[in-house]
């Protein structure tokens, strides 16, 4: 009877371990919750599946698992997680490139909700489970809301302003904004911004003001432009096989700690928004908020050049119609 109890224990004991086996998260920016909204949704993720599961999670911040496309090449294949901007899902499905189209968003609420309800966000993320063979996307996370262009010697007031510069482009989208504006734009990984900002290999870049604090990129740029034109966002990816795994209660928990990292991601996002543009201002940078006349000549270029952008991609018009639909904006496929 004893040695009955002692191998059923056993069987327990490593049926245990092997449901508590670490899944790695891996993310980009530093694991500052104060700093780095990426990592303060990957924090609270991590503590509310650790309580209320076996599964154990592993953050791995600032690009430690690799580039964008090497931790996507991983979560695919291996039981993982990962939070992947523009440049790490695109590639699988260009689709999403529609959601970045230039001031698409007026108010973070209208973000949330094309994403939380839309039919576009649907089938995006319908088409990433179909080509991965069966991973998902699990959700939009939060950066720190709308984009600012920063750039070096040459304050950004207008498009004429970027006649001739050199900016950093996160994508293939970013490069097509950049020329529509009369600049060129030059892909370079986020950890390497700070040194191609500092050396000259480019003038500018565009990021929410979380993401310019979290680089120090104050020290080698003097300008920001709050022209808010893209709302600023990744996307947790998860392995497909690994969620099949899981039992219905898993599932279900890892599910809610989405929601509940997400909802207080957003919360913390907009808290802190103004905050962090006063501490830029404070620390070395001179901010520029267009006019809405300016505004409205960033529109007039950006939108119509992107939609024009979109069309040459391997996109069905379909995407677009649903996304423009979602907003209530289908005259923009019009433009």
């Amino acid at each position: 009877m004893n040695k009955t109890l002692t191998t059923a224990a056993i069987l327990a004991l490593t049926a245990a371990n092997a449901n508590a086996e670490a899944i790695k998260l891996g993310y980009n920016g530093a694991a500052d919750p104060e700093k780095n909204a990426v990592h303060f949704f990957a924090a609270h993720l991590e503590k509310v599946i650790e309580e209320r599961t076996d599964i154990e999670i592993d953050l791995f911040p600032d690009s430690q698992l690799g580039s964008e496309q090497e931790r996507m090449e991983n979560t695919l294949a291996t039981p993982s997680l990962n939070i992947a901007s523009f440049a790490g899902v695109s590639p699988i499905t260009p689709e999403v490139f529609v959601s970045n189209t230039p001031f698409m968003f007026e108010t973070p609420e209208q973000a949330r909700t094309f994403f939380d309800e839309g039919t576009y966000w649907s089938k995006v993320e319908d088409v990433f489970a179909e080509r991965t063979g069966g991973s998902q996307l699990l959700a939009v996370v939060e950066e720190g809301g709308f984009l600012a262009f920063t750039s070096t010697d040459k304050p950004i007031y207008e498009p004429s302003d970027f006649e001739g510069m050199k900016f950093r482009a996160m994508d293939p989208s970013q490069v097509a904004l950049y020329e529509a504006m009369g600049a060129s734009g030059t892909p370079v990984p986020w950890t390497e911004v700070y040194a191609a900002l500092q050396t000259g290999i480019v003038e500018g870049q565009m990021n929410p003001p979380l993401y310019i604090k979290l680089g120090s990129l104050n020290e080698v740029q003097n300008y920001l432009t709050r022209a808010n034109i893209q709302y600023s966002m990744q996307f947790l990816v998860g392995n497909g096989a690994w969620l099949d795994s899981l039992s219905d209660a898993d599932r279900q928990v890892i599910e809610e700690a989405v929601v509940e990292a997400n909802t207080l991601t957003r919360e913390s996002v907009q808290a802190n928004v103004e905050g962090r543009v006063e501490w830029l201002a404070a620390n070395g940078m001179e901010i520029i908020t267009p006019s809405a006349e300016q505004l409205a000549m960033f529109q007039e270029i950006g939108t119509p050049s992107f939609i024009a952008w979109l069309g040459e991609q391997d996109i069905d018009e379909s995407f677009m119609k649903a996304a423009f639909d979602d907003l209530g904006r289908g005259d923009l496929l019009a433009q």
